[in-house]
C-alpha cells in the first residue's frame, strides 16, 4: 500500500512588474519536474482548492494524414475533456 507525502509551504504574494506573482521554492519545481522556461497550469476548483501541474503539450504529429477538421475536433475535445478522460482512465 502506497501513502502520499503531504507538505505544505507558504509565500507571500509580491508585486512583479505590474502584475503579481508567487515565486515557487525550488523543492516544488523538483516534485514538478519542471525548470525555468517549462509551462505549467493551473486547476481551479472548488473552495478555493488550486491544482499546479506542469504542463505536457499533446503530441499531434501523429494524426499528419488526417483531415485537418478532425484533428481540430481531436484538439477540442481533449482540452475541454481532458481531466474527465484521464479519471476514467484510472478506474
Amino acid at each position: 500500500m502506497s501513502s502520499t507525502a503531504v507538505k505544505n509551504m507558504e509565500r507571500k504574494i509580491t508585486k512583479i512588474g505590474n502584475s503579481l506573482g508567487v515565486t515557487l521554492p525550488q523543492e516544488v519545481l523538483d516534485h514538478l519536474n519542471a525548470k525555468q522556461g517549462d509551462e505549467i497550469k493551473f486547476i481551479l476548483e472548488e473552495n478555493g482548492k488550486v491544482t499546479i501541474k506542469k504542463y505536457i503539450p499533446k503530441d499531434y504529429s501523429v494524426f499528419e494524414d488526417f483531415d485537418q477538421d478532425f484533428i481540430d475536433g481531436l484538439k477540442d475535445l481533449f482540452d475541454r475533456y481532458n481531466n474527465t478522460l484521464r479519471n476514467l482512465a484510472e478506474k
